[in-house]
């Protein structure tokens, strides 16, 4: 959420920065309209409350029956006065709120302007240590049908289209992946987290993902459950509502969920295999820090998806996204895509991105530099270490021979348990 003194005073860099994301600037011109009526009811109400206070002063004084009984109905007046100050007062915080709430946050300086995805920028792209295949790879769905790892028929059969079941070696592998990258967050200095896997409502608000994204979360209406989109949700609501110390800065975390968004699928090559769909999994890294030393950490997560991918000696690209692309409440976004042979193309398995204080502002989540001072808001990060089944995807098509089979990269194997996958049972 942004801080309205910022709307306050500086509107037009706001319009822009909206502008700039795609977005209408008109909320902006509405906030303004209503924090002025805000403030002129609550200098009224303030106003009328000192009459009030002064003038009971004044009645508890007066001998004249009379004259007492009209200033009381006075004061009856005023206090009708203040309490319809305060319930228009209410509706319109509740308007500011609504409108406040669907702003996004303000792009950083370095973020290229764009309308859309095309305007993202390839910062570099780093070779992996695999060698080059002499043969035509096959796409992923090929090579899990024939292998007997990735099973689609059945997958439909539980839940529908865009689900699948994975056999054998193909669970151990995606198994395997999880551990592997939690252990390897752990090495790199997050603590890891067990988190639940549905949230109250105000949680998914304060990471940013309600109002906006409400077509796209899962909720049980009965009891108000939602399912995680992704664990930056309650990885964001660890601390909210409360003032960390300094030194307890930076909280660097790691968490394993299952991660649940409908979809909307569209006739293509997205249709072919598990690329996208309802459920999927992710190991997610995040982090609570000072303002000054956020940027800092933002390129330290960015290295730590990228040691992922270079153990696992794949082809990828690091991209920074325009105005255009980025996520509703980042500020900065570092896209990691990994090259797949099979389908033939970059996919994305990683983004990292600097949230600066959207987030905790919503959260409420502050720190105090030193004992009695007062409280600033924490910025918080974000980022994929990294996302699944697109990283599952890049292992088994960069890494199928031409007999058919799969290596499993040397960094995986104590968590699979094999070198080579030839069949679904292991």
């Amino acid at each position: 959420m942004l801080d309205i003194n910022l709307i306050r005073k500086e509107p037009e860099i706001v319009r822009q920065a909206i502008i700039h994301r795609g977005n209408d600037p008109t909320p902006v011109d509405e906030i303004l309209a209503l924090d002025t009526q805000r403030r002129e009811i609550l200098a009224r109400s303030e106003q009328l409350r000192a009459i009030r206070n002064a003038v009971s002063k004044e009645i508890g004084r007066m001998r004249d029956d009379a004259e007492r009984e009209a200033k009381k109905a006075e004061m009856r007046r005023v206090g009708d006065e203040i309490d319809a100050l305060e319930a228009a007062l209410a509706k319109i915080e509740a308007q500011l709120g609504e409108l406040t709430a669907a702003l996004p946050n303000l792009a950083d300086p370095r973020v290229p302007i764009g309308p859309d995805e095309t305007h993202n920028v390839v910062l570099r792209v780093v070779e992996g240590t695999r060698p080059p295949q002499d043969f035509s790879p096959k796409p992923h769905w090929e090579i899990g049908e024939q292998l007997g790892i990735i099973d689609f028929e059945r997958g439909v059969k539980l839940s529908g289209s865009r689900f699948y079941v994975l056999n054998g070696w193909g669970a151990r592998l995606q198994r395997g992946l999880i551990a592997w990258m939690l252990d390897l967050r752990m090495q790199q200095g997050y603590e890891e987290r067990y988190l639940p896997f549905m949230v109250k409502a105000q949680t998914l608000f304060a990471a940013g993902q309600l109002p906006k994204f409400r077509d796209n979360l899962y909720h049980d209406a009965e009891e108000d459950f939602w399912m995680v989109p992704t664990a930056e949700v309650p990885l964001t609501n660890l601390h909210g509502n409360e003032i960390l110390d300094a030194d307890d800065l930076p909280r660097l975390y790691a968490a394993y969920t299952p991660c649940f968004r409908r979809e909307k699928m569209s006739a293509g090559r997205d249709v072919r295999g598990i690329k996208r769909g309802h459920q999927f999994d992710k190991v997610e890294m995040y982090a609570f820090t000072k303002p000054e030393d956020s940027d800092h950490y933002l390129e330290k997560m960015r290295e730590d998806a990228e040691a992922t991918l270079k153990e696992l000696g794949l082809t990828y690209r690091v991209k920074l996204l325009c105005t255009g692309d980025l996520s509703f409440a980042s500020r900065i976004t570092y896209d990691l895509e990994v090259w797949s042979p099979g389908v033939g193309e970059w996919l994305e398995v990683s983004s990292v991105s600097n949230v600066g204080d959207f987030q905790a502002r919503r959260a409420n989540i502050k720190f105090r530099r030193t004992k009695g001072a007062k409280p600033e808001f924490v910025h918080t990060l974000n980022g994929s270490g990294l996302g699944l089944p697109r990283t599952l995807i890049a292992v088994l098509e960069n890494y199928q021979q031409a007999d058919g089979s799969v290596v499993v990269p040397e960094a995986l194997r104590p968590y699979v348990g094999a070198d080579v996958i030839r069949q679904a049972r292991p």
